[in-house]
């Protein structure tokens, strides 16, 4: 038996509650534990725990590079369901669903630290 459950990746915002709100708002996640200036969002078997952190503290801002990966078993579906939602964001922060040279299709979204949260699948060959 596996020892090993899911990998849950951390993420610095400055906005623990802007980060709430789209993560739960926009992308389907759910707030499964809260606490000052930190929670645990879960979609599914995808979690992230999101640390607000300001000043000193904070982590640098994000380069608009993959930072998070979630495998998703079809990732047009998963646009369709989120499309209403993805269409008020800003234009360029969302990118997809699209076909990549390394045999993914991925869906690409900004999120709130400034990097890529990507939702991908494998495509098939034929």
């Amino acid at each position: 038996m596996s020892n090993v459950i899911q990998i849950t990746p951390f993420m610095h915002v400055e906005d623990l509650e802007q980060a709430l709100a789209f993560f739960n708002g926009i992308l389907g996640f759910e707030t499964l534990y809260r606490q000052p200036g930190y929670a645990y969002i879960q979609r599914e078997k995808a979690g992230i725990r999101i640390l607000e952190s300001r000043g000193d503290e904070a982590a640098p801002a994000g380069n608009r590079r993959f930072a998070y990966y979630v495998d998703v078993r079809d990732v047009d579906a998963l646009y369709n369901e989120l499309k209403p939602k993805l269409d008020t964001l800003p234009q360029g922060d969302v990118h997809g669903p699209m076909d990549k040279s390394y045999g993914q299709r991925e869906l690409l979204v900004l999120v709130p630290d400034g990097n890529l949260l990507a939702f991908g699948q494998a495509i098939e060959e034929k």
